[in-house]
């Protein structure tokens, strides 16, 4: 699947739709750009089966697959259409292979997801349905990859 938002704030995807991928409500595999729902969309990171986004206000989307609990909804099912995660000031999101990290602008970093590896962050392997706040404050960069979370502090964070 891919995605693209343009400078009116809008944000499209086209490619598979497993499982509601794309974020159009439905799961018709698409061969061009379809617009998802809703303006003001900031930016986005795509997991292997489920997606986030960041609106201009803070607020914090996702849909796609949800069988481990990875869209931070408090629940394990799957979303064919942007739902909000609960919470606001929300600042950057990345996404994981079944696990999603965002940090708030009060430098808060929060996690959930699958967690068989300790992707989460909170020194276990305890799945997680939504946001859970990893210990410490001063945090400024994230980053994800198959396996794994980076996260940055600042100096004396």
């Amino acid at each position: 699947s891919a995605f693209a938002t343009k400078t009116d704030g809008t944000l499209w995807s086209w490619g598979s739709n497993a499982h509601g991928g794309l974020g159009i409500n439905h799961t018709q595999h698409r061969s061009s750009p379809s617009q998802i729902a809703g303006t003001t969309w900031n930016d986005i990171s795509t997991g292997l089966s489920g997606v986030c986004a960041r609106k201009t206000d803070g607020t914090l989307w996702s849909w796609g697959y949800n069988g481990y609990g990875h869209l931070g909804l408090n629940d394990i099912i799957s979303r064919s259409n942007p739902t909000q995660i609960p919470g606001t000031t929300w600042n950057d999101v990345v996404t994981g292979v079944y696990s999603g990290t965002a940090r708030k602008t009060d430098g808060t970093l929060w996690s959930w997801g699958y967690n068989s590896v300790g992707t989460v962050g909170l020194n276990d392997r305890i799945r997680r349905s939504s946001p859970v706040q990893i210990p410490g404050t001063n945090w400024i960069g994230i980053s994800s990859g198959y396996c794994y979370t980076l996260a940055r502090k600042s100096v004396g964070g």
